[in-house]
């Protein structure tokens, strides 16, 4: 850059300055980016932003070169920190990655599989306080009816009416499942659960 004439503030002054400065500073900025339009649109900003500081330079803290240098590297700072966080921003709204169509069938399924287990646990938490704790023991904990009725303090036979209650206020939710016949033995949750829906 040229150690010649300082920047002035005023247009003809400035004019000199900037044609006198022109090539070192789009130089600077070229060797700094690969983008055209980046590379133009810097050089404006430092150019902009030295005219905004003309009046405030001090030949005594340095030369006009190295004075707008510090321009130059605080306007490319200001891009690139501005340009991650921009890169960032983007990523967070765009971080979704394309999904294929076996993604796609597979992301219907699960949410299809939590729709299921959603309406199961509303029509759940919709039943009575007596049939949600048979429903419990026997479902989720495992008990036989047998078992829940003597941990309830309860005869087997209110807890196979609250039991077959429950199943019945289940099933209008899922319509489509078929009545089976009741077990009385400890069986996993999993397949209790099934039994008791079904």
């Amino acid at each position: 850059m040229s150690r010649g004439a300082p920047p002035r503030p005023d247009a003809a002054g400035f004019a000199a300055f900037y044609e006198e400065n022109f090539d070192a500073v789009l130089g600077f900025v070229t060797r700094r980016t690969s983008c055209p339009q980046v590379a133009a649109d810097l050089t404006a900003d430092i150019f902009v932003a030295a005219l905004e500081a003309a009046g405030r330079y001090d030949a005594g803290r340095g030369s006009p070169s190295a004075w707008l240098y510090g321009i130059a590297r605080n306007v490319l700072s200001s891009h690139y920190r501005g340009n991650v966080r921009e890169r960032h921003a983007v990523a967070r709204l765009n971080g979704r990655r394309l999904l294929d169509e076996e993604d796609i069938a597979a992301l219907e399924e699960r949410i299809d599989a939590e729709r299921a287990a959603r309406a199961l646990a509303e029509r759940h938490s919709a039943l009575s306080e007596p049939l949600r704790e048979v429903l419990d023991l026997v479902a989720v904990d495992g008990l036989t009816p047998r078992e829940a009725a003597e941990a309830l303090g309860l005869n087997q036979a209110t807890v196979r009416v609250r039991l077959h209650r429950a199943k019945r206020a289940l099933r209008a939710a899922y319509p489509a499942v078929t009545e089976r016949t009741d077990r009385t033995d400890r069986t996993e949750p999993v397949d209790r659960a099934l039994e008791v829906v079904s």
